[in-house]
């Protein structure tokens, strides 16, 4: 398994002082995702986690909805040295119906974009398998309000690097019950959504996705596919999000921080805390 950290020698200036010293970054490698043998996928990513990586891109590109679909997942060489824990290929179960021409992706996934390279643009409005507009579950704002320091408090590598987007998720009580971390944000949320499919959690009803930084279209989509009714940003969603949001019934929050958040859609799931007034 590739390291998740590596370290470089440096030159620190502070103050017009120069000092050598040792800096751990966070790696980045390519993960080409095969499935049936076949090249799907290749996208930027710090590795760990990857088999959770690969379930997850196939869950919210459509492909795949139970554990059951997956007959087999394994690490494979490729023709480049060092290449045999870059490929994962993934066997789907007998019946499981082969990804449509239109997901594969033209060209290297960046680490900041996770859909550039679609075969077709009108494939990026996946179906998806699960509604959330029913969903009714409620969490109180003083809940989500805490999702990122939550968040925060558990990115071990980031504490260590500073380099690393963070998915978090987390039960209507704000339980955190999974984190994945990773140099692409689409990455760390197809992490915890592949993570959640092998334990049987699909869809993810009455849960709540933060991350930590802005919510893309992306993002908000691969929230759908999972059945996550709330997604919750400490950055700016863009327009196309909201708009994704409020077609699907979902709840989407940016800018959440302290004690201040903008709830763009489906605001009835986050119910106003009582503030406590002095006597």
């Amino acid at each position: 398994m590739g390291r998740i950290t590596d370290r470089r020698r440096i030159v620190r200036r502070r103050a017009g002082a120069s000092s050598v010293r040792q800096d751990t970054l966070v790696v980045e490698e390519p993960l080409e995702v095969r499935v049936g043998g076949q090249s799907l996928a290749v996208t930027m990513r710090t590795p760990g986690h990857d088999f959770d990586l690969a379930a997850g891109f196939l869950v919210t590109e459509g492909v795949i909805s139970s554990p059951d679909d997956i007959a087999v997942q394994r690490y494979c060489a490729g023709a480049q040295p060092d290449s045999e824990y870059n490929i994962v290929d993934v066997t789907l179960a007998p019946g499981v119906a082969a990804p449509d021409p239109s997901v594969e992706r033209s060209f290297y996934t960046t680490s900041s974009c996770g859909i550039c390279g679609k075969a077709s643009l009108d494939a990026v409005r996946t179906s998806a398998r699960w509604s959330v507009a029913e969903d009714a579950v409620t969490i109180p704002d003083s809940v989500v309000a805490e999702l990122p320091d939550l968040l925060r408090a558990r990115q071990a590598v980031f504490e260590r690097t500073g380099g690393l987007h963070a998915a978090g998720l987390f039960s209507s009580e704000g339980e955190l019950m999974a984190l994945r971390e990773d140099v692409g944000r689409h990455n760390a949320v197809d992490k915890v959504i592949g993570w959640a499919l092998k334990s049987g959690l699909l869809p993810l009803r009455g849960h709540v996705l933060q991350v930590s930084g802005r919510a893309s279209f992306e993002l908000t989509q691969k929230a759908l596919m999972a059945g996550i009714p709330v997604l919750s940003a400490v950055s700016a969603p863009s327009s196309l999000a909201v708009d994704l949001a409020a077609e699907a019934g979902m709840t989407l929050a940016g800018f959440v921080r302290g004690d201040s958040m903008n709830v763009y859609t489906g605001t009835h799931r986050i119910a106003e805390s009582v503030a406590e007034v002095a006597g």
